[in-house]
């Protein structure tokens, strides 16, 4: 067993190292071979500049020694050595950073440890965002399964410099959405701007559904077919372009920062814009996500990477304590100072996050007032997520039907779970 986890940990090992990963080789190396550590994270981490610094704070913070395998940056090669070594029981890393997909994918296999009695219990689980944490890492068995790192919206940004233009003060309701639009779209500009390459726009498609007060797994559900049909509307009054089918958001940014949507959804704090001079309260924001749902509600996503741990390891009591770190004040400061990652923690955030970091203010709102809520995704998550944006972009063009787009879409649910 020891002979084929430790070829299995050199095999990753190596495949990091030539993939770019960089994942402080020397430390890796010298740990395994002394065993002198008390646990081993495999992280994707390992790249930022700052990686050295946060591996030592909490080494410091929770007295223990950290080995570090750094994860391959390409997301396939990432996934797949994260599954075989799941499924293998390879026991040689104890602490894996997986994202959302791979949440999906593992949290109902039996790999990873449940975490309700150690690190997950009641007190510490109702500090994180609800919705979130019940339908993206908590398993069939109600055992959550993972540790969120940080909290990230799919925020709803607005150009101030059109909305002044145009004299529209707020876009709170979908009458206020649908006046914006009029007023804004023409002469190249649209009211709403969207990443719809085929494997994005499932952000987009569930972000409508939910804003409607629809069901992503029930498309026999009739907001759902509003969503879609109010999307279809925009791009028939020219609201919205049927030129941003294959952009994603490396496409889709540079459009915003040039002034050629009034608003859209993006993930992030806006780095792309603040490095324009484009970020700020009288240029690109974030705003509160309009209403349209009959009952007033607002809905958001938050995605994260979370720290899980690996059923097999042989050093649980360790991980245990590191992933309580995580879970901490101390632990949530270091991935903010070092990562800049916002705290997943609502209530840690007020604390650690100054006043003058410019989300600070509009998280919290969004925290507070929407509905939060982890991306929908079945077991085979890429498989789901690239069907549906196939048949969107096909509806989009008239290619397809709505009811056709709707029995579609309810069979790739079926499929796919």
């Amino acid at each position: 067993m020891k002979r084929r986890t430790g070829r299995m940990l050199s095999l990753a090992l190596s495949a990091g190292m030539a993939l770019g990963c960089g994942a402080v080789p020397a430390m890796a190396e010298s740990t395994e071979a002394s065993g002198d550590y008390d646990l081993t994270l495999y992280s994707i981490q390992t790249t930022d500049p700052e990686f050295k610094d946060w591996l030592s704070d909490v080494e410091s913070g929770t007295g223990l020694k950290i080995n570090v395998i750094a994860a391959p940056t390409d997301s396939d090669t990432r996934q797949q050595k994260v599954t075989t070594m799941l499924s293998t029981g390879d026991s040689s890393v104890d602490i894996i950073e997986i994202n959302d997909e791979m949440s999906t994918t593992f949290k109902n296999s039996g790999w990873l440890e449940g975490l309700n009695d150690t690190v997950m219990t009641d007190d510490v689980r109702d500090k994180f965002a609800k919705g979130y944490v019940d339908q993206m890492i908590t398993n069939v068995d109600g055992q959550v399964i993972g540790v969120p790192s940080y909290t990230g919206y799919l925020a709803f940004w607005v150009n101030q410099q059109i909305m002044d233009e145009v004299g529209i003060k707020s876009i709170d309701t979908k009458d206020d959405f649908m006046k914006y639009m009029e007023a804004v779209s023409g002469n190249g500009r649209f009211g709403y701007g969207g990443s719809w390459e085929k494997t994005y726009v499932f952000n987009e498609i569930a972000q409508f559904v939910n804003m409607f007060g629809g069901d992503y797994y029930d498309w026999t559900n009739p907001h759902n077919k509003e969503a879609m049909e109010f999307l279809h509307e925009l791009v028939q009054k020219g609201y919205t372009s049927l030129d941003q089918l294959p952009d994603k958001y490396e496409q889709m940014n540079p459009k915003a920062i040039d002034g050629k949507y009034g608003c859209w959804f993006m993930w992030g704090t806006g780095t792309d814009y603040a490095n324009a001079d484009m970020l700020g309260d009288d240029k690109i924001h974030m705003a509160m996500v309009p209403s349209f749902a009959e009952d007033g509600s607002r809905s958001i996503f938050t995605d994260s990477w979370s720290y899980v741990l690996n059923a097999a390891s042989e050093h649980k009591d360790a991980a245990v304590k590191f992933l309580q770190y995580m879970t901490g004040k101390d632990g949530m400061e270091a991935s903010y100072k070092y990562f800049d990652r916002y705290p997943a923690r609502a209530d840690l955030a007020e604390e650690i996050v100054p006043d003058s970091n410019p989300v600070k203010k509009m998280y919290a709102e969004y925290a507070k007032e929407c509905n939060v809520q982890g991306r929908p995704m079945l077991p085979q998550t890429m498989e789901f997520i690239s069907a549906m944006g196939t048949i969107f972009q096909s509806y989009m063009r008239d290619e397809i039907s709505i009811d056709d787009f709707l029995s579609q879409a309810q069979g790739y649910v079926e499929e796919y779970q």
